[in-house]
């Protein structure tokens, strides 16, 4: 069955809403590896957006979940609980950054975690409002949907959001907001348009995703925080993305030496199952009642067993070491071909959450249409790649971190190719 038959069967019967970026359909997958249905090869530099950091089918991954399947798959947490919820639990707990006693509940996506740090956030305060940013992404249910700062495609056309949802400007100093700027704002939103006293929560992400994989810089990060204790406002960190090793540690808030009070978390944490978390200061935690908390398929034993096995691996292969190692190549090629593509305006990210973002020449503007054309070129030569960005100019890198040296290499090769054939275009 060629991708051709398939396509045309996938428009008549899956929602347009359901967007693709590719038309590979995959038939097998074994660590930054893809097979089509057609038998062609291709390198994920995907990794279903994050979520297979340890790689596709980690054997260790693998033979947790079938460990778990002779077992039981499903009993609900609410109504007869399991040991290895309350275990990783207890891990979570450890390793999340904050020096003070925590709690931790499952749920199933990353939507669902923000959702219910906002929950939890309400409860915890009294208080309302939350406050997020430009370019972050935070999901597409309807609370995910008006914490993100983007409109398009996630808000348009699903009518009104929430109310008491507040947005400031994200400092990028390369495109015209400096940390000054972004903080003035802040200040002026507590005198115009909502009383700080009623603010519950600010959300951000360290490393923005979807918005460009902008880091925040420290000095923001450390006047959210005092901004946070000065108030009484919780501070989010949505770590859904930057998550288990990605940025070099194994949560991105480490390299600020700054805890937040509650964090969400995804993607990562199950190896390619589904699982999500919300973890934060315990009495914070136990505001909501017994009952208001939870899901049907909240903490699945499957992929609760996944993530043990992910927490594992990267413990036991020093995954947080292996991506600066990574990020670092990638970096150090990527501006090895600046003379060559002069559209290069920045290389940037923590660990081996990287991007390069594009600038038209002549204009100077932000060129989508040349990352979109490196993305297909890389494509057409068997690599996968993903642009994101307010403006669509950068393409973002998110390999396994497992990845095989000759097959990164291989990847550095099919890129610069890719770019240089893009250049010439």
């Amino acid at each position: 069955m060629t991708a051709t038959p398939l396509t045309d069967r996938k428009n008549a019967a899956i929602s347009r809403g359901v967007g693709m970026t590719t038309q590979i359909y995959a038939d097998r997958a074994e660590n930054a590896e893809i097979w089509d249905k057609e038998g062609n090869r291709y390198i994920d530099f995907a990794a279903g957006i994050a979520v297979v950091n340890t790689g596709h089918r980690h054997p260790r991954v693998i033979e947790a979940v079938k460990n778990q399947l002779d077992r039981f798959t499903h009993t609900c947490h609410q109504v007869v609980p399991y040991e290895n919820y309350v275990e990783l639990a207890e891990r979570l707990n450890a390793i999340t950054p904050g020096n003070f006693a925590k709690k931790t509940i499952f749920v199933t996506t990353g939507a669902e975690a923000v959702e219910n740090a906002v929950k939890i956030a309400r409860a915890a305060t009294g208080r309302q409002a939350v406050i997020a940013f430009s370019g972050g992404f935070h999901g597409r249910t309807f609370m995910g949907m008006a914490l993100t700062g983007k409109v398009v495609p996630y808000k348009v056309g699903f009518g009104a959001m929430p109310g008491d949802v507040f947005h400031a400007p994200f400092p990028v100093e390369a495109h015209g907001t400096t940390v000054e700027q972004s903080l003035n704002v802040l200040k002026k939103l507590f005198a115009a348009d909502v009383d700080p006293n009623r603010v519950a929560a600010i959300i951000v992400e360290p490393v923005q995703g979807e918005g460009g994989f902008y880091p925040v810089p420290v000095a923001f990060m450390k006047a959210l925080r005092e901004i946070c204790d000065q108030h009484g406002i919780l501070l989010i960190a949505d770590e859904v993305q930057t998550g288990f090793a990605r940025t070099g540690k194994m949560f991105a808030m480490e390299h600020y030496g700054i805890a937040a009070d509650l964090m969400t978390m995804a993607k990562g944490l199950g190896g390619g199952f589904p699982i999500a978390a919300v973890t934060g200061r315990a009495e914070i935690m136990d505001a909501p009642g017994p009952g208001g908390l939870g899901g049907t398929y909240a903490g699945s034993p499957i992929g609760v067993a996944a993530a043990h096995a992910v927490l594992d691996v990267i413990k036991d292969e020093d995954l947080c070491n292996r991506a600066e190692n990574l990020g670092a190549r990638l970096k150090q090629r990527l501006a090895s071909l600046q003379d060559k593509v002069p559209e290069i305006v920045d290389i940037r990210g923590p660990g081996f959450m990287n991007a390069v973002e594009f600038n038209d020449v002549a204009t100077k503007q932000p060129s989508a249409d040349f990352a979109n054309k490196v993305r297909l070129k890389a494509l057409d030569k068997g690599l996968i790649l993903l642009t994101c960005g307010v403006h669509g100019n950068v393409i973002r890198f998110l390999a396994p971190i497992t990845i095989q040296d000759e097959v990164f290499a291989e990847a550095l090769d099919i890129l610069e190719a890719a770019m240089v054939e893009a250049r010439a275009a």
